[in-house]
């Protein structure tokens, strides 16, 4: 195999398939720990804040805030180790089937959370905040839309998650055999 620009050995297509077994298993892991804690977040933790009356508290926003803004850095470092690891695995194995759809996937995958933590997060803290102590608490319009759409960004991550997983699952069971 060799690189168009400079008729060079590509190194990465030379080495031994440990290597990609190492990548595939990073991928893997790091997808499905992903997975496994935005359902811990979305479906275990808001709803039982919300159901402990804690999202009527003044004080939600702020602590909202830091949680997300937390979960947020740790989905980042998960979005990139999940494209740098296809992008690896492609320069590996040219030859395999893990295609260009697998790195838009993986792309996609890092974009949710930085729309999220530099967009979404942000802003639905902003809505939130109390700024006088003496009114009551009043969630906006606005915030109902940005459930909507940090919702469907979730539905977005989870499919685009599994369907890397599954590829990257099959792919690494055909390397095996």
């Amino acid at each position: 195999m060799t690189i168009a620009a400079n008729n060079q050995p590509n190194s990465l297509a030379q080495t031994s398939p440990l290597n990609l077994s190492v990548v595939q298993a990073i991928m893997i892991v790091t997808v499905m720990a992903w997975i496994g804690a935005s359902v811990l977040m979305d479906f275990i933790i808001m709803p039982g804040l919300y159901l402990s009356g804690m999202m009527s508290d003044p004080g939600f926003a702020s602590a909202g805030d830091m949680i997300f803004s937390m979960f947020n850095r740790v989905e980042l470092v998960a979005g990139a180790v999940v494209l740098s690891g296809t992008l690896l695995w492609r320069a590996i194995t040219p030859q395999l089937p893990l295609s260009k759809a697998a790195i838009v996937l993986a792309t996609i995958l890092l974009a949710i959370p930085l729309i999220y933590t530099y967009g979404l997060t942000p802003q639905m803290s902003g809505l939130g905040i109390q700024l006088s102590l003496f009114e009551s608490v009043v969630v906006p319009d606005t915030m109902d839309q940005l459930h909507y759409v940090y919702w469907s960004f979730e539905v977005l991550k989870l499919a685009a998650s599994g369907v890397l997983l599954s590829w990257v699952w099959k792919q690494s069971q055909q390397t095996l055999a």
